[in-house]
């Protein structure tokens, strides 16, 4: 394994309520509203989002950030506005499952 950290990423899975789908889109896509408040810490690097083919209102969420620490302290000085904005965003979905924390692995070689 090379000297380089492996990136760390977070999986969310989401079933949204079919008249809430535009304000989702805006909170969870990648330039949304979560993307903008994990902005503000280091070691964020990007938020995928991607809607499921067969089901058009089952969402996965996959934020990316340079390693679990920097979630971590983003988590401990950002706590009061991620549950605000969680709370906020609740009448958005039927559904929502923490699909686990990931760590990105390295090319062999």
């Amino acid at each position: 394994m090379s000297g380089t950290a492996a990136h760390h990423a977070y999986v969310w899975e989401f079933e949204v309520e079919p008249e809430s789908v535009a304000a989702f889109l805006r909170y969870y896509g990648p330039d949304g509203e979560w993307a903008r408040l994990f902005r503000q810490a280091q070691g964020y690097l990007e938020t995928l989002l991607l809607r499921d083919e067969a089901n058009p209102v089952r969402y996965l969420t996959i934020d990316r950030w340079r390693s679990r620490a920097d979630l971590e302290a983003f988590m401990a000085d950002h706590r009061a506005e991620y549950e605000a904005m969680d709370l906020a965003c609740e009448s958005f979905t039927r559904r929502e499952a923490s699909l686990g924390s990931f760590r990105e692995c390295a090319a062999s070689g």
